[in-house]
């Protein structure tokens, strides 16, 4: 199992560009196979940081994911979103292992 963990640098004052960009990543990671965990918005602290976490059974359909993702109308839709907005300044991605008990 892989999570997948992104740290967003945002735009402060497009919160509600990137609250819908999230929505609909959650929908679109979960019908290409993933299990979404959830965006993190900003809170107390940073207020130019986000998070998301989303999980896949394996690196291999991580990357099964990728490749559907790039000719999905709705993903590029969604990426197009996110740059007419300009709600992510830039992001970061990490791979991760869980541990559950």
């Amino acid at each position: 199992m892989i999570t997948v963990h992104l740290r967003y640098e945002i735009d402060a004052d497009k919160l509600e560009e990137f609250t819908e960009y999230g929505r609909r990543w959650i929908r679109l990671v979960e019908k290409l196979g993933g299990q979404h965990h959830g965006y993190f918005m900003p809170s107390e602290g940073d207020s130019d940081e986000a998070f998301a976490l989303f999980t896949f059974p394996s690196l291999a359909e991580y990357e099964k994911y990728r490749i559907a993702a790039a000719s999905d109308p709705e993903c590029i839709a969604a990426f197009q979103y996110a740059r007419d907005t300009g709600c992510i300044r830039r992001y970061e991605r990490r791979f991760t292992t869980p541990v559950f008990e």
